[in-house]
């Protein structure tokens, strides 16, 4: 048979390597070869089919969706007939079939949109571009071949829409020739590119909050939808790949249309039982920038079903996340808000026994497999009766679900969609013993909120048919879904359950322990929003899996953070330094310096001022008493080193020693810069200075992929590097921090970037490193 269909391919003008390669599809073989025995009818001669109709009818099979395979036989007629002639009429006539998926075509309006008749001469094609050209014709010989001849492409395509696309871009390239000549060297060369202020302008902040290069690949997340989210327009839900259409769907979208204004309606969904991770920032910015990118809603709808693992804190946590990271949701709705109406459903779905009450019990269930139910032909008025019971709370948990007669594209059979908790929920109480479950909650729920693009995680994708079938069983508006790919990060854990464990195991402190990746840890540990979206966007809109190394995202945050937090300086494990010739006429009344807070960004001309005295401190890595390190720039009894921002440098005299020999001070000498040899190096130093806790973070585990038993045998729990959070009680930082409030941002002048964290209190602030000035394991 394989060989029969080969040579059939090849009979309407497929190559034989493109015949094999079309047979690996079984679906699009099937659908060929039925085009193919059902062209043959209408052609009268016996020669087989040329190979501009075998050309169309191959476009026909490759292109055709599920929804308008039953007018098949009238495109198939068509093309036979040579009345559907070019790719663009049998483009016109698909497009037209799909926008009118009734059974009953009008003839003459399929014909006329599908250009049935219509001739385009090679004399209307010339004509057209020799006026076209005629009104571009300034700018074409100020440009030359630079000038973007797309849009003249774009004009005349619209302009004479059945036109043969090959034969317009012809003789565009013929007229343009003959206006301006053979190209030159100069037209051959490549465009000079204009530089940039990369310090400047290598970030620029939206107004929405989200963070774009300013690069080639310039775009935040908002345009990066507009230009690469190809889904569906509102009102064309039909038009999608496996969409189901019933007798009700023109008219239970004509309705929804009129409801929306035709608006573009997204949701986010997270279930309220824990803190939003990373991979949820993706889905943040999916849903509310898709809608944003048309001018549309989108609603932060919680999935509270799970009354046993909800929290209002959760609930709570979760609208701080959304608005940190910009967006404003429309409405904010829960599941359990549609609780009475997603009840009528499960008993309309009964009645017309596409439901019914099952007792096998949930271990029963597990994996793809599960055995038949023995209850699937149980009478619908016994599943009736027993639902019923189910809400009277009659029966005890595990004993019943309500499961739907439906196969999942997965395989498994009949998902649940009622089950028993005798669990208080958070907003309905003790109303309901029974909840349902997400198969069945959330394309209902989306159907009650007219959302048109239902976007999902690709796990998703083998629920799209249940979602459909749903919809459509319990007449009602159907959305369509699409999907696309999770984002995840290695050397961290995001499930809610195992985080929790880490929390229960006193190994973080809780949601927001800065060693998470949750939004709210992150937060804590000084990630700005900005550079989150930023993050997102780079990793692009796809649909497959992304994983990627937190180093990443540090990368982004630490540019960011480059251009928006001022400089400070503190040294971490402070060494005193006492100057006996300190330069000031009152030795006792410090020198004030004003130091930028942005001194790489000339525009920026905000500053602060510090206290220069007589004793100061730096940093002991600073200095050392002897070294052989020839490589060594800083302080040591041999050599100097310039304090930064202060205009001086420092000799030592005397090392001060406590009784067993540990250092414990400095005695120094102080020089003009431009009085001596110009030190090696300048650092960081501070006078007077606020006695703060840091609190320094590493990786929480050791393994790239934690969860995988392959690189961790004994469980993500023995892989925790129990030293990843380091804390200093006592570390020193100019004055210019001293009113910082919890989450402002610094970068401490050759320490890191850090951020004031919630645990700070009046007179004792607290700090977390967000990220080091340099990426620290790029070397390794």
């Amino acid at each position: 048979m394989s060989e029969e269909l080969i040579q059939q391919f090849v009979s309407i003008g497929l190559s034989e390597s493109k015949a094999k390669e079309t047979l690996k599809n079984d679906v699009l073989s099937k659908t060929l070869n039925e085009l193919i025995v059902e062209t043959n009818k209408h052609v009268k001669t016996g020669n087989g089919l040329n190979k501009s109709i075998g050309k169309l009818v191959y476009q026909t099979a490759t292109t055709i969706k599920s929804q308008i395979r039953s007018h098949l036989p009238l495109l198939v007629e068509y093309i036979a007939k040579e009345k559907i002639d070019s790719e663009v009429k049998l483009s016109a006539a698909i497009d037209y079939l799909l926008t009118n998926p009734s059974t009953d075509i009008d003839i003459k309006a399929f014909e006329t949109s599908s250009g049935v008749g219509v001739v385009v001469s090679d004399k209307q094609i010339k004509e057209s571009v020799k006026s076209l050209i005629e009104t571009h014709k300034n700018d074409l010989i100020e440009s030359r071949y630079r000038f973007n001849c797309g849009l003249l492409l774009a004009q005349l395509k619209k302009q004479m829409k059945f036109a043969d696309g090959k034969a317009i871009k012809t003789e565009v390239d013929r007229q343009v020739l003959e206006l301006l000549g053979p190209k030159t060297d100069k037209d051959m060369a490549k465009p000079v590119k204009e530089k940039v202020n990369k310090a400047v302008n290598d970030t620029k902040t939206q107004a929405n909050g989200d963070s774009v290069d300013s690069g080639e690949n310039s775009l935040n997340f908002i345009e990066l939808l507009k230009s690469k989210a190809h889904f569906h327009k509102v009102g064309e839900n039909f038009k999608t790949d496996g969409y189901v259409i019933t007798d009700k769907t023109m008219e239970l979208i004509a309705k929804h249309l009129k409801q929306t204004g035709g608006k573009v309606m997204t949701r986010f969904p997270p279930e309220p039982n824990g803190i939003l991770h990373i991979g949820h920032a993706k889905a943040v910015n999916v849903n509310f920038g898709y809608a944003e990118a048309h001018n549309g809603f989108c609603y932060l709808r919680y999935d509270d079903t799970n009354p046993e693992k909800e929290e209002e804190r959760f609930v709570r946590e979760i609208k701080e996340m959304v608005e940190w990271l910009g967006y404003k949701p429309f409405k904010i709705t829960h599941s359990s808000d549609y609780f009475d109406q997603l009840y009528e459903w499960a008993v309309h779905l009964i009645s017309k026994d596409m439901a019914y009450v099952c007792h096998q019990k949930s271990e029963e269930l597990k994996g793809f497999n599960p055995p038949p139910s023995p209850w699937r032909s149980r009478p619908v008025e016994e599943s009736l009766k027993l639902f019923e019971d189910m809400r009277k709370g009659k029966m005890a948990e595990g004993e019943a679900t309500l499961r739907m007669k439906v196969t999942l594209e997965e395989g498994k059979q009949d998902p649940v969609a009622y089950r028993i908790r005798y669990t208080e929920h958070h907003r309905t109480g003790n109303k309901w013993c029974i909840y349902p479950t997400y198969d069945f909650t959330h394309c209902l729920c989306d159907s009650i909120e007219n959302i048109t693009h239902s976007l999902c995680t690709k796990e998703f994708q083998s629920r799209r048919s249940s979602y459909y079938w749903l919809c459509n069983a319990v007449d009602t508006y159907c959305p369509v879904q699409w999907e696309y790919g999770r984002l995840n990060i290695n050397y961290t854990v995001v499930s809610k359950r195992k985080i929790a464990k880490l929390i229960d195991e006193k190994i973080v402190s809780d949601w927001d322990d800065p060693r998470l990746f949750t939004l709210t840890a992150l937060r804590r540990r000084g990630f700005p929003p900005e550079a989150i979206n930023s993050f997102v966007t780079k990793m692009g809109l796809t649909g497959a899996l992304t994983v990627v190394d937190p180093i990443m995202l540090d990368t982004i945050v630490r540019d960011n953070l480059n251009l928006t937090a001022p400089r400070a300086m503190a040294v971490l494990n402070p060494l005193k330094v006492r100057i006996t010739n300190f330069p000031s006429e009152t030795p006792l009344v410090p020198i004030y310096l004003e130091v930028a807070d942005f001194p790489s960004d000339p525009n920026n001309k905000s500053s602060h001022l510090i206290p220069f005295e007589r004793e100061l401190f730096i940093d002991r890595s600073d200095f050392v008493e002897e070294t052989n390190d020839k490589n060594f720039k800083r302080l040591s009894p041999k050599q100097r080193v310039g304090l930064k921002h202060s205009g001086y440098v420092i000799e030592v005299t005397k090392v001060v020693k406590t009784s067993d020999n540990k250092i414990e001070s400095l005695e120094a000498i102080c020089h003009k810069v431009s009085d001596v040899e110009k030190p090696k190096s300048f650092i960081q130093w501070v006078s007077t200075p606020i006695v703060c806790e840091v609190r320094l973070y590493e990786r929480l585990f050791n393994h790239k992929n934690p969860e995988d038993p392959n690189e961790v045998p004994n469980g993500f729990l023995s892989d925790c590097n129990r030293d990843a959070l380091t804390i200093i009680k006592e570390a020193f930082v100019d004055t210019s921090v001293k009113y910082a409030k919890p989450y402002d941002k610094f970068q401490f002048e050759r320490v890191g970037f850090f951020s004031v964290d919630p645990d700070s209190r009046l007179g004792r602030l607290v700090f977390n490193r967000t990220v080091s000035l340099k990426d620290s394991s790029a070397k390794n």
